[in-house]
C-alpha cells in the first residue's frame, strides 16, 4: 500500500508540474502577444466635447440629431458568435475607444464584470451610446447563453432594430432561433452579418441557406465575400458594384480601399456582382410595391441602370416590413467588414418614429417611458434604464409611475457607455437614459410627467370608464412590460444579519 501512494503521489506532482509549465508557456504566448504598451481603458469624460487625445472622442460630443437619425440597435447572437467583439469594433471605428479589445484578454468595453472576463462570455446587457456619419446609435450588447435569455428579452422590447451576428462556419445555431424569436415577436427589423468569415470551414452560401431554411427568412444579399477561410480578404459591395479590400498590414482594420469593379481587373468578380444585383432587384421588386413599379417602367432591359439609391431606399422599406433580411458579412476579429455594417445599421434600420408605437399620439409631446432595467449601484443606489418614448427628460425631474401609482424625483440624469456614465443635462424622445434616484421604479414599468397627464392622454384615447381602486383610464395607457420566461433554477437568499435585511428587501425587485 505504501509503494502504491509514493506512485500516486509522484504522478500527481508530475502532472502538476505540467500544469505550471503550460500555463507558464500560456503567460510567455499572452505576453508577446501584447508587446505593445498596453493603454488604460477608463478615459476623461469630463472632458470638453472635441477629441480627447490619441483622437478619441468625449463623450460629450456624441450628437443629437433629430429622431430620424437616431438608432436604437441591439446585437444578438449564439453564444461565441462574435457579438461583443463586433461591437468592440464599432466602438473603437466610431472613434469612442482607443485600442482594440479583445474578449480572451478580457479588456473589452462591454464585458466589464469581472466574471465576464473571467469566462469570455457576456452575462449581462451592456448599453453604448456613440454617433456614425450624423447618426446618433444606442446599441445594447446582448448576452449568448441560454441561461441569461432575459436580458435579451427586455433589450429587444425597448429597441427598434438589431444586427443578428452570426458564426459563418456554423450557421444558424439553437440560441439563434431564440433570439430570433424573441425579435419575431417584438416585431424588430433585423440585419445579418455574417462574421468569422477567415475562420476554417466558413462558408457563405451554407450560412445564407441555414438562415433561408432554419428561420423561414428571406435574405437579401448586399455583399459577397471575396475568399473565404484564411483566402478571406474583403467584400464585394453588390449594390454600388463595388470591391472593398482590406489592407493586410493594417493593424486596426482603417485602412481599406474601396474600388468600382471593372471588365478589366475584376471579371469574375464583376460577373458575380451583376449577377447578384439583379437578382438582389428582382426579389426586391417582389416584396415592394413601389420599387416593382420603378423598375418595369424605367428600367426593364437593363437593370444595371436602376440606381443604387433607389435600391437602397426599396431595401429600407422592405427591412422595416420585415419581408426580408439584408446579409452582410466580414471578420470582426481580424478588423474586416464592419465599417460597411455601420453604414447598413443607420441606412435600413428603423428611426424611432418609423417603429409604429400607436399610443404616442395621444401624449402630444408629453413625456412617455418605460423602465427595462434596473441595476443596484452601492454609491448610487438603484439605476434605472429608460426608453424615452415622447417628451424630454431632464435632472430633478418629477415623474409619476403608472404601475406603482407614485411619484418619484429623479436626482441624475446619466449617458449610459456600458460602466462608465457621464452626465447630461437633458434627453430627448427615441433615445435610452439612465437615470438616478428612482427608488420604487421597477422593470416593465410607465413613467410619465404626471398623473394629470396620464389622464389627459388617456381620455384623448376615449377611455374613460372608472374602476376600483386604479382607474381604467390609468391602466389603458400602461405600456407593455418585459415577459419574464420560466426560471430554470431555485434558491433561498438570506441576509447575513438582521442590520442588512432592509437593503435586500429593497432590491428584491425584476432586475
Amino acid at each position: 500500500m505504501f509503494i502504491s501512494w509514493r506512485i500516486f503521489a509522484m504522478n500527481h506532482q508530475r502532472i502538476f508540474s505540467v500544469h505550471i509549465n503550460t500555463m507558464s508557456y500560456c503567460k510567455i504566448k499572452a505576453i508577446l502577444k501584447r508587446s505593445k504598451p498596453l493603454v488604460p481603458l477608463r478615459r476623461n469624460y469630463s472632458s470638453p466635447p472635441g477629441i480627447v487625445g490619441n483622437d478619441v472622442k468625449s463623450l460629450y460630443s456624441i450628437i443629437s440629431p433629430p429622431v430620424a437619425k437616431i438608432r436604437n440597435i441591439g446585437i444578438m447572437a449564439h453564444i461565441d458568435a462574435g457579438k461583443t467583439t463586433t461591437t468592440e469594433r464599432i466602438l473603437y471605428y466610431s472613434g469612442y475607444t482607443r485600442s482594440l479589445g479583445d474578449v480572451d484578454d478580457g479588456d473589452t468595453v462591454t464585458d466589464f464584470m469581472a466574471q465576464e472576463r473571467e469566462r469570455g462570455i457576456t452575462i449581462q446587457s451592456a448599453a453604448v451610446t456613440f454617433d456614425w456619419k450624423g447618426y446618433r446609435v444606442n446599441l445594447i450588447d446582448t448576452p449568448g447563453h441560454v441561461d441569461f435569455t432575459l436580458e435579451v428579452e427586455r433589450c429587444l422590447r425597448v429597441l427598434d432594430g438589431a444586427v443578428a451576428v452570426f458564426d459563418a462556419s456554423a450557421g444558424v445555431e439553437a440560441q439563434t432561433l431564440t433570439v430570433w424569436k424573441q425579435a419575431d415577436k417584438h416585431k424588430i427589423p433585423r440585419i445579418c452579418f455574417l462574421n468569422k468569415m477567415d475562420k476554417t470551414g466558413a462558408s457563405f452560401n451554407y450560412t445564407v441557406e441555414s438562415i433561408r431554411e432554419k428561420l423561414k427568412a428571406k435574405p437579401l444579399l448586399l455583399q459577397l465575400p471575396i475568399g473565404e477561410a484564411r483566402t478571406f480578404k474583403g467584400v464585394v459591395d453588390v449594390v454600388n458594384k463595388e470591391k472593398l479590400v482590406w489592407n493586410s498590414n493594417s493593424d486596426d482594420g482603417k485602412d481599406f480601399e474601396r474600388k468600382p469593379l471593372s471588365e478589366t481587373s475584376d471579371p469574375e468578380l464583376l460577373k458575380e456582382a451583376i449577377e447578384a444585383r439583379n437578382s438582389l432587384i428582382e426579389q426586391v421588386a417582389d416584396l415592394d410595391d413601389e420599387f416593382a413599379d420603378l423598375v418595369l417602367g424605367e428600367f426593364s432591359e437593363n437593370f444595371d441602370l436602376v440606381p443604387a439609391e433607389k435600391l437602397q431606399t426599396a431595401i429600407h422599406r422592405v427591412t422595416l416590413a420585415q419581408s426580408a433580411v439584408p446579409v452582410l458579412c466580414g471578420s470582426a476579429l481580424k478588423n474586416k467588414g464592419v465599417q460597411p455594417l455601420l453604414d447598413a445599421i443607420t441606412m435600413y434600420l428603423p428611426s424611432p418614429e418609423e417603429h409604429e408605437n400607436g399610443f404616442l399620439q395621444w401624449y402630444k409631446g408629453d413625456l412617455c417611458a418605460l423602465a427595462f432595467k434596473v441595476l443596484h449601484d452601492k454609491q448610487r443606489g438603484p439605476l434605472v434604464f429608460l426608453r424615452i418614448y415622447s417628451g424630454t427628460l431632464t435632472p430633478q425631474l418629477a415623474i409619476h409611475n403608472i404601475n406603482r401609482n407614485c411619484t418619484e424625483r429623479m436626482s441624475r440624469l446619466l449617458l449610459p457607455f456600458a460602466d462608465q456614465h457621464v452626465e447630461i443635462p437633458s434627453l430627448a424622445a427615441g433615445n435610452i437614459a439612465l437615470t438616478v434616484g428612482l427608488k420604487q421604479t421597477a422593470t416593465g414599468d410607465t413613467i410619465v410627467s404626471s398623473k394629470s397627464s396620464a389622464l389627459a392622454a388617456a381620455r384623448r384615447a376615449g377611455r374613460g370608464e372608472k374602476k376600483s381602486g386604479k382607474t381604467s383610464e390609468e391602466e389603458s395607457l400602461l405600456l407593455a412590460g418585459v415577459e419574464i420566461p420560466e426560471p430554470v433554477f431555485f434558491c433561498t437568499i438570506e441576509p447575513p444579519s438582521l442590520a442588512k435585511q432592509p437593503d435586500l428587501s429593497s432590491q428584491n425587485r425584476t432586475r
